[in-house]
């Protein structure tokens, strides 16, 4: 027995129990079907380096008249992002209805609307490809559903059914609508578990049936070129009533089951977890160490929710010092596991990962700015029947930017300091496609749909965005040019590697100050960026810089900054960032 059957066959021990041997069977038989189909590829390397940021996007985020969206969306990347962008997240691109996409009537089908797989195909030869795994619910158009109302094998099990009166009053909630739904089947009216909406139907991990099938579609999605595989919800995909149903061990175990069963049939497939909770919870889907060392047992990625409340703490009052203190404190389990870092998403900018780290005043203040500046706030239902900021569903530059009150010069700047601080940080960068143009709030998109996430999903035609971008009065192609400059930058130091070393550098509560180390003999580069409104002047040292003697260099503006008495002076001017080096 190999280390993948043995790791295989406990964790189905685990879930199963005396089943475990059967399905373990049934497994080997699926996992066979794969088994030398999924060619690694050949183009890049599947571990991630410097080069390495990905875009988030909609598949049909751009349009072209009498064009697949997705040919569209390749086009653009082509045009514009070779070179800056390695790899794409495409949103949920197969049939749904609704929520934009997560939730699925189909998983192995690509939205005709969308395009195909062959489109699809032709993204990942250029770019790595990030595919959505909506693992926890499905569509209640879906045909496994109807199955279900139909009463037939072994669609019959693929849902949770809860006995009337059934004390579900430990559920967390990341909503405030019912956690039940009535519906009507062949045996009679049932209450089925919908954690996020009733048309999202969750499924049932607790027969054997549901987890073959759901990993017969994970290693569809690696078959059809995916190099990361996104886990959306999963936090919640295990339900034990009586229990809060979130983060339960059976969850753990059918993570570490995938990954498993990647690392035996694709093992340059990465997992990465979407687990919107606060930073301890969050951080636990790396697992455990491996026993051989080759990174952790569980997910090789785990999203950095933190990250973006505490950029706009600092950024909203010009003191980075709550920010510098959690960052000084990040570390993940081993190399090969890193954080996917991000500011912003096509969800709202959460603010539950923010728990025990901001203040319930400081997170009231990210709400007040939000609404002040023309967004919504959303809520999360509590065990004790309360409710509680969950996110704040506006623009990135909307909320940091009055857009009653404009003032391009300043905007620009605090804009751009949130992306800079972005790229600073040890993982891979998610850039949110609206964050590249820095796009404002979208009222038409939510009078439109009636749902607050949708001010931050505008839709654009190519011709209108390329028009925006070419218009040198507007701000968005003055962000563009920025930000592809950043991430040019990036790419070229080894000292921004995914698994490279950093350590916050204290220099002024209004400067995140961020020491990156490379994992090999490269030069270290030293981060700064000033997130307040006003001037300051840090004093470099080689305590702060190793290797400072003569001058260092800013590798943002290419100016030199020579050291006199031991120190090198460099200024920072309001929301100004700079990488230095020697």
């Amino acid at each position: 027995m190999n280390d993948s059957d043995a790791r295989i066959g406990a964790l189905l021990a685990q879930l199963y129990g005396e089943d475990a041997v059967g399905v373990h069977q049934r497994l080997e038989r699926l996992t066979a079907s794969y088994r030398g189909r999924i060619p690694a590829p050949t183009v890049r390397k599947p571990i991630p380096s410097e080069r390495d940021t990905i875009l988030i996007t909609y598949a049909d985020q751009f349009s072209t008249p009498g064009e697949h969206p997705l040919r569209t969306l390749r086009s653009f990347m082509d045009e514009h992002l070779a070179g800056h962008i390695s790899g794409v997240h495409i949103l949920p691109c197969f049939p749904y209805s609704s929520d934009d996409g997560f939730s699925v009537v189909d998983y192995r089908l690509i939205d005709p609307e969308l395009g195909e797989w062959e489109d699809i195909a032709e993204l990942g030869e250029r770019y790595r490809l990030m595919l959505d795994f909506v693992a926890n619910h499905v569509s209640r158009e879906s045909e496994w559903f109807a199955a279900f109302t139909r009463g037939e094998e072994p669609w019959s099990d693929f849902f949770i059914t809860v006995p009337e009166g059934e004390d579900l009053s430990k559920v967390v909630r990341p909503r405030t609508l019912p956690l039940l739904t009535r519906v009507d089947i062949a045996k009679g009216e049932r209450l089925v578990w919908t954690t996020f909406s009733d048309d999202q139907i969750d499924l049932n991990y607790a027969s054997p049936d549901v987890l073959l099938e759901m990993t017969d579609i994970l290693l569809h999605y690696a078959l059809k070129g995916a190099e990361i595989v996104r886990l959306d919800a999963i936090a919640y995909l295990w339900k034990t009533p009586g229990t809060s149903c979130i983060h339960l061990p059976q969850t753990h175990a059918v993570i570490k089951l995938w990954r498993a069963v990647l690392d035996d049939v694709a093992p340059h497939v990465m997992l990465i977890t979407e687990t919107n909770v606060p930073h301890e919870e969050n951080i636990s889907y790396f697992g455990d160490p491996r026993s051989d060392g080759q990174g952790t047992d569980e997910a090789q990625i785990v999203y950095n929710f933190s990250l973006a409340p505490l950029t706009l703490h600092a950024l909203l009052t010009g003191d980075a010092s709550v920010l510098s203190g959690w960052a000084s404190g990040l570390r993940v389990p081993t190399r090969g596991s890193c954080f996917f870092n991000f500011i912003a998403s096509h969800d709202g900018i959460g603010v539950t990962p923010a728990k025990d780290i901001l203040s319930d005043a400081q997170i009231a203040a990210l709400a007040e700015r939000t609404l002040s500046n023309g967004g919504r706030v959303s809520h999360r239902a509590n065990p004790d029947g309360s409710v509680s900021p969950y996110e704040l569903n506006i623009t990135l530059y909307d909320f940091l930017n009055d857009p009653s009150n404009p003032d391009p010069t300043t905007d620009e700047a605090r804009f751009i300091a949130s992306q800079t601080i972005l790229l600073s940080l040890a993982g891979v960068p998610g850039i949110y496609v609206h964050s590249l143009f820095g796009t404002r709030s979208s009222p038409e998109s939510f009078a439109r749909t009636g749902r607050a996430r949708s001010l931050n999903r505008r839709k654009f035609t190519l011709s209108e965005l390329e028009e925006m971008l070419a218009d040198p009065i507007l701000h968005h192609g003055h962000v563009f040019d920025k930000t592809k400059h950043l991430l040019a930058t990036r790419a070229g130091e080894r000292a921004f590697h995914p698994y490279g070393e950093q350590r916050v550098v204290g220099l002024g509560n209004s400067v995140f100050a961020l020491l990156r180390t490379p994992p090999d003999e490269a030069r270290p580069v030293l981060c700064l960026q000033n997130v307040s409104a006003e001037e300051a002047c840090t004093a470099i040292t080689p305590g702060h810089l190793p290797g400072l003697r003569t001058s260092c260099l800013d590798l943002l503006s290419g100016e030199r900054f020579s050291v006199e008495s031991g120190k090198a002076k460099v200024p920072l001017a309001p929301y100004q960032g700079r990488w230095l080096t020697v």
